[in-house]
């Protein structure tokens, strides 16, 4: 071999290649990793409603690791997405020395019973809030169906001026509302939205008019519905046998103190009678005298 200068020549050129790709790597290396090209800001931006200042500040103390080059855009993403109204988030680099973070917040829609909240996509997520939320009870992967009926039930009912405040959906696909007036409408599991724009064409009409909210609604029918209200439970309530005997003694004392008194007042009217004289009566008798 070494007698052949062609393959010398050859193994030279590729150790001198090697040496030139790790001396380039490490220069790089170098320049990289020197703080020349430090982050100096970091720009958060969307629409935000509840990540605060003070995460953010959090967040780059704690996870911006690096210079301009060498931070793990990765890493940082994911930090972002652990805030708990951040749905989605992107990061990107912006020469020469800024990090820019895209946030989408999740826009709540309701409650998941007492364990979370629900978006506008119909989605779960774990957050603090105080608002006034309706309330969604259902199987576990029913939250993103009882989402869409949320609105399309909530269409139906607009036009009576009434918002639902609790939605269920059950394990054999029965629905159920509850309207902000307390009312609790049964719907059944199939034809809902039928059924309930033919009870508010009929509400309009009838109901709406009278005293009272009604409590129950079955729509479950065929062709009809089943109403309850409390002016219904209140004609048929039932009068305690206490307070029965006790308006029967009151009315059979108050005729036997009306009858005593009756017979007082006669008693006095015939002695008032015995009491007055007649009047004496003289006869004069008139003589005749002859002329």
């Amino acid at each position: 071999m070494w007698d052949k200068p062609n393959i010398l020549n050859w193994i030279a050129n590729v150790l001198f290649a090697f040496a030139f790709v790790l001396f380039m790597y490490g220069t790089l290396f170098v320049v990289v990793h020197l703080s020349i090209f430090p982050l100096n800001e970091v720009r958060v931006e969307g629409e935000l409603k509840h990540v605060t200042r003070e995460q953010v500040k959090l967040i780059s103390s704690r996870y911006l690791q690096g210079n301009f080059f060498t931070v793990n855009l990765v890493k940082t993403r994911e930090a972002f997405e652990k805030l708990p109204w951040a749905r989605t988030v992107s990061v990107r680099r912006r020469w020469p020395n800024r990090l820019e973070v895209m946030i989408e917040e999740h826009q709540a829609l309701a409650r998941w019973g007492n364990i979370a909240l629900v978006n506008t996509h119909g989605e779960l997520f774990h957050a603090a809030s105080d608002a006034d939320l309706p309330v969604f009870y259902g199987p576990g992967d029913g939250v993103k169906e009882v989402a869409e009926h949320y609105g399309e039930f909530g269409k139906l009912i607009l036009p009576m001026k009434m918002k639902l405040t609790e939605i269920a959906l059950t394990p054999r696909r029965s629905w159920q509302v509850t309207t902000n007036t307390g009312m609790v409408i049964s719907l059944g599991r199939e034809k809902m939205d039928m059924r309930l724009a033919r009870f508010m064409q009929v509400y309009s009409k009838t109901y709406a008019g009278l005293k009272g909210d009604l409590k129950y609604v079955d729509l479950r029918y065929p062709s009809g519905f089943a109403v309850r209200s409390p002016m219904a439970l209140a004609a048929f309530k039932p009068v305690p046998v206490a307070t029965v005997l006790k308006e029967q003694n009151l009315s059979h004392g108050k005729s036997e103190v009306k009858k005593d008194a009756d017979k007082k007042l006669s008693a006095k009217k015939e002695q008032a009678k015995k009491d007055i004289k007649k009047p004496e009566v003289k006869k004069i008798e008139l003589k005749k005298t002859k002329v």
